[in-house]
C-alpha cells in the first residue's frame, strides 16, 4: 500500500524536486542573492522534515563555544507571534517556539532570538548585540538567502538522507544532492556499539553526495530532574511526549527498568494547554493504587513550567530525562575543527 501511495505521489515528488533544484542553482550561482556575515555563522540543519536531533547538537555547539559570546537564531516554529524578538524574562514557549526557549532556559548567557527572515533576524540580532562573536543558526539549511560560514547537516541514523525520497512522495525538503553545501555531516541517534563496518558503509552511501567529513553521534541520558510534586520517581511511569520521534527515549526507558504503562504522544512542537493537564491528571487517577510517575522530554518540560502552566505542573508528579549529544568517536577533532573554523573567520574579519 505505502508503495502505491509513493508512486501515485511520484510526479509532484518529481517537480517539487525540479523547483528546489533549480532554486538552489540560482543560488549557487549568484543569480539569487545570499547574504554572508563578517562573523561566524555555523548552521544546523538538515534534508529532511521532522526531528533529525537538530536541538540536542545546538546544544552541543552553545556547550562548546561558551567561552566566546554566543547568540542563537530560529524561526520559532509554531509560536504565536510573528517578527524578530529577543528572548528576555518575560518570554514563554508560546512567544519564542519551544526550542529557543528552551536555549534561553537552559543557556542564559546566550542570546536567544527567533524571526522567520534570517538575514533580518542577523541584523536586527547584532544590532541589539553588538558584542556577539559566533551566531548558530537553528533549522536554516534550506533558507539560502543567508549564506552560513559553516553548515552542519543533521541525518538521522534510522532514516538517512540517502535512503528517502523528496516530498511529498518522502520526506526530502530537497533533493539529496543539497548534501553538496555540507562542511560537515552527522548521524545522529546512532546506537553506542555501532560496528565500524556499519560507520563505513553509511559513510560511503552519504559520500555519493557530499564530500564532507561524517560523524556519528547519540545521545546520552542525565537521571531523571523532577519539576512536579515528587522528588523521587517511581518505576511505573506514564510517558508525555510531544516529539517528532520518542521512540529512542521509550527504548532508554525500558532498558533502565522503567514500566511505561501508558504513552500520551501529541505531535513535534506541541503547545500544552491546561485541558491536556486535566486529561494527564484523569489518567494518573486510574492507576491510583499505584504509584506512578510522569517522565516527559526537556523540550516537553520547558513549556509544561511555562505561564499558566506552572502551577499544575507542580502538583504533578512529573519528572523530564535530560539528554546530550556524544560523538561516537573522533570528538576532539570535530571540536577541533569547529575551533579552528571560528579562529579563521576571526583572522579573515581582521585582514578585511
Amino acid at each position: 500500500m505505502v508503495y502505491y501511495l509513493k508512486l501515485l505521489l511520484w510526479p509532484f515528488a518529481f517537480l517539487y524536486g525540479r523547483i528546489m533544484a533549480v532554486r538552489n542553482l540560482l543560488y549557487d550561482a549568484g543569480l539569487l542573492p545570499s547574504r554572508r556575515f563578517g562573523l561566524p555563522v555555523i548552521a544546523v540543519g538538515n534534508l529532511t522534515v521532522g526531528g533529525t536531533g537538530k536541538t540536542p547538537h545546538v546544544e552541543y555547539l552553545l556547550r562548546l563555544l561558551q567561552s566566546y559570546s554566543i547568540a542563537t537564531l530560529s524561526r520559532g516554529y509554531k509560536r504565536t507571534t510573528k517578527g524578530f524578538i529577543l528572548a528576555d524574562n518575560s518570554s514563554t514557549a508560546a512567544i519564542l517556539g519551544d526550542e529557543p526557549f528552551q536555549y534561553h532556559q537552559d543557556f542564559p548567557e546566550v542570546a536567544v532570538a527567533v524571526c522567520e527572515d534570517r538575514v533580518k533576524g542577523v541584523e536586527l540580532l547584532l544590532k541589539a548585540k553588538p558584542n556577539v562573536e559566533v551566531v548558530v543558526l537553528d533549522d536554516a539549511m534550506q533558507h539560502r538567502p543567508i549564506r552560513p560560514s559553516f553548515n552542519i547537516l543533521i541525518t538521522d541514523f534510522f532514516r538517512p538522507f540517502y535512503k528517502d525520497l523528496v516530498m511529498p512522495a518522502g520526506l526530502l525538503r530537497e533533493p539529496k544532492a543539497g548534501a553538496k553545501r555540507a562542511d560537515v555531516i552527522i548521524v545522529s541517534k546512532c546506537p553506542a556499539n555501532l560496528p565500524a563496518a556499519q560507520r563505513e558503509s553509511i559513510t560511503a552511501s552519504i559520500k555519493k553526495y557530499s564530500k564532507a567529513p561524517v560523524f556519528f553521534s547519540g545521545y546520552t541520558y542525565g537521571a531523571p530532574v523532577g519539576i512536579g510534586s515528587e522528588s523521587s520517581i517511581n518505576n511505573d511511569v506514564i510517558l508525555l511526549t510531544g516529539i517528532a520521534n520518542a521512540m529512542p527515549l521509550k527504548q532508554q526507558l525500558q532498558q533502565q527498568g522503567y514500566t511505561i504503562l501508558e504513552h500520551i504522544n501529541y505531535p513535534d512542537h506541541h503547545l500544552y494547554t491546561s485541558q491536556d493537564l486535566l486529561k494527564l491528571k484523569e489518567q494518573i487517577h486510574k492507576y491510583k493504587s499505584q504509584n506512578i510517575s510522569i517522565i516527559t522530554t526537556r523540550k516537553d518540560a520547558v513549556k509544561l513550567e511555562s505561564g499558566e502552566l506552572s502551577e499544575m505542573t507542580r502538583l504533578l508528579p512529573i519528572f523530564y530525562i535530560p539528554i546530550e549529544v556524544e560523538l561516537l568517536e573522533k570528538q576532539e577533532e570535530f571540536d577541533s575543527m569547529i575551533g579552528q573554523h571560528v579562529l579563521q573567520q576571526f583572522k579573515n574579519v581582521i585582514r578585511s
